[in-house]
């Protein structure tokens, strides 16, 4: 009787098979791998380090030069509101120096009529009004009838008045703005809501 064959046994299995594709792929993948030496790949390595530190040098340089442009472009702003500032105090106390001038020359007139003092006065009056409107302050003046802006008047009291409810009915105290900004409301009666 003859002895069973195994398949590991049979002359079959010593012929080699075809490589399936997963075999293939190993294989191309060693073969595509650089068949340097370990020298020649430290150097490698090496040399791609220094571009990279390099680069980094390159950055941080570039990272550190934005930020000195920074500060200084913040130290100009700074300087130039500082000189907006300084300057617009200055053109401001140059437009005064006429009224002062006027107001003096008033008080060294020793033997005025009332008449003089009064127009002296109305006449200082017009400059101090003009230099004000130079300079961007402008009179709050509500007339009559105004409807009540608690933005640019401020009340003082609700009288009983023949015209539309909440409507100012007359001016105590001037207010001003500067630059559409409130540097102090009207002071003003308004009349009573029925």
């Amino acid at each position: 009787m003859s002895e069973p064959t195994h398949p590991e046994n049979s002359p079959s299995s010593e012929i080699p098979h075809a490589p399936s594709e997963g075999d293939q792929h190993s294989q191309e993948k060693h073969e595509s791998v650089d068949p340097s030496t370990p020298e020649e790949a430290l150097a490698k390595a090496m040399s791609e380090v220094a571009i990279l530190q390099a680069k980094v040098a390159e950055l941080q340089d570039q990272f550190l030069r934005g930020q000195a442009d920074v500060l200084n472009a913040r130290k100009r702003a700074d300087e130039e509101v500082s000189k907006a500032r300084k300057f617009a105090l200055e053109s401001f106390a140059e437009s005064l120096l006429p009224v002062i001038d006027s107001l003096e020359a008033g008080l060294a007139f020793k033997d005025a009529t009332p008449e003089q003092i009064m127009e002296g006065a109305q006449a200082t009056l017009r400059q101090l009004k003009s230099a004000l409107e130079r300079n961007k302050v402008l009179a709050i003046e509500p007339p009559t009838g105004t409807k009540f802006d608690p933005h640019q008047h401020q009340a003082i009291s609700m009288v009983p008045a023949e015209q539309e409810p909440n409507t100012v009915v007359s001016v105590l105290q001037k207010g001003y703005s500067i630059a559409d900004r409130i540097l102090r409301p009207a002071l003003v009666t308004v009349s009573q809501t029925n």
